[in-house]
This record gives structure tokens, C-alpha cells and sequence, in this order.
């Protein structure tokens, strides 16, 4: 009796289901939800874990396509991702590059980032380096001149030499500070990439043209 309900119910949930697919313009016709399994929008951007693209798709690789035989593409795409729009237009190149959504500043078919990255003396934080010196001269001499003009006093055992005159202008001593510099860093770019898997990603060249809501 069960079995006997249950397929039943499962007999006129089919039928309400068929019904609405087929009379109901708010939902799917059976046509429409065919065509929506099989077939893509035209210009959909798809990810796949192969390394060609399927039929009617192009990679993602920014080559240019002639306007004249894709005019349908060409009103969707327009000259966003390149071509003069005169002869022919580009397809998204999304090699070595990660899609964002729009907004934010960020407008459609903008290009911007690099994958390597050489910092800047403005791109540095502010810091600073401690410093210090140290001069140390040592200065000896005997008295052994009379006249203290350019000479050191000094201590003289036997006496025989006493200065009776005032000294002359102390000497001046000139004492370098020397010190060892250099430059440090090489200035090589750095790697400026998040974690990251290759896929894939292909554009449809044929498919169902969207229209707005």
C-alpha cells in the first residue's frame, strides 16, 4: 500500500512539474531549460582542468578576433580588452593574471598589478640607524727644545732646560673621524604572488545571447 502511494505521488509530482515547465512563461519551457543545459551565454568565461579549449570556446589569452565574423561577440565585448574596433577586437587575456569583480574603483577590462615588485625609498616605512664614534689620538713627546714655539711641554729630569717665557698659542691638532660605509640590499624584485593553482579559463565564441533582466 505504501509502495503503491509513493509512486503516486512521485506520478503527480512529475506532472506538476511537466506542467509548469511547459505552460508557465514565468518558469522554463522544456525547450528553453534543453538549451540552458547545453549551451552556453555567448562571451561566458569558463575555468577547465584541460589544457585546450573546447569547441566554439577560445582560450583567454587576449588574441585579437576579426569584427566581421563575430559581430555578435563584438557588441558584448566591444574594444574593453583591446583591438581598434575598426577591424577587430581582443578577447580577454587572463595569462598569469587573477579576474576580480567590478566595483570599488575597479572598472571592467582594467588591467593593473605586477608579479614581481622592486621597492622604493618612498614604499619603505620610516626608520632610522643609531650611530657611533669614537677618535682616539694619543700625543707624547719629551721636552728636549728650548724655545716652546711648535714644541709640547713636558718633564725634563736634569733641569738643565727651564722655560722663564710664556708659551706661544697652543698647537692646533687636526683629528680625523674616519669611519667604514657601504650599501646593503640588492635591489632585486621580490615575489608579489599569493599561493595559486592553474586552471585553465576559455571564453564562449557561440552560445545563447544574454539579455538584462
Amino acid at each position: 500500500m505504501k509502495s503503491n502511494n509513493r509512486r503516486e505521488f512521485i506520478k503527480n509530482s512529475s506532472l506538476l512539474l511537466g506542467g509548469l515547465l511547459l505552460n508557465s512563461s514565468k518558469i522554463f519551457s522544456r525547450e528553453d531549460a534543453a538549451l540552458f543545459s547545453t549551451k552556453p551565454f555567448l562571451g561566458e568565461i569558463a575555468i577547465f582542468s584541460f589544457n585546450f579549449a573546447p569547441k566554439n570556446w577560445a582560450q583567454c589569452n587576449g588574441q585579437l578576433l576579426p569584427i566581421n565574423q563575430n559581430q555578435a561577440l563584438f557588441s558584448l565585448l566591444g574594444t574593453t580588452f583591446g583591438g581598434d574596433g575598426q577591424v577587430d577586437f581582443a578577447l580577454p587575456d587572463l595569462r598569469g593574471r587573477v579576474p576580480i569583480h567590478v566595483g570599488n574603483g575597479h572598472i571592467l577590462g582594467q588591467r593593473s598589478g605586477e608579479q614581481a615588485h622592486t621597492l622604493h625609498m618612498h614604499e619603505m616605512p620610516m626608520h632610522k640607524h643609531a650611530g657611533k664614534v669614537s677618535v682616539v689620538q694619543k700625543i707624547g713627546g719629551n721636552a728636549d727644545q728650548e724655545s716652546p714655539v711648535g714644541a709640547l711641554p713636558g718633564k725634563n729630569d736634569n733641569h738643565a732646560n727651564r722655560f722663564s717665557a710664556s708659551y706661544d698659542e697652543m698647537m692646533e691638532l687636526a683629528i680625523p673621524a674616519a669611519g667604514n660605509e657601504g650599501t646593503v640590499g640588492g635591489s632585486q624584485a621580490h615575489q608579489n604572488m599569493q599561493p595559486f593553482l592553474t586552471l585553465n579559463f576559455c571564453i564562449a565564441l557561440v552560445g545563447i545571447f544574454p539579455t538584462r533582466n
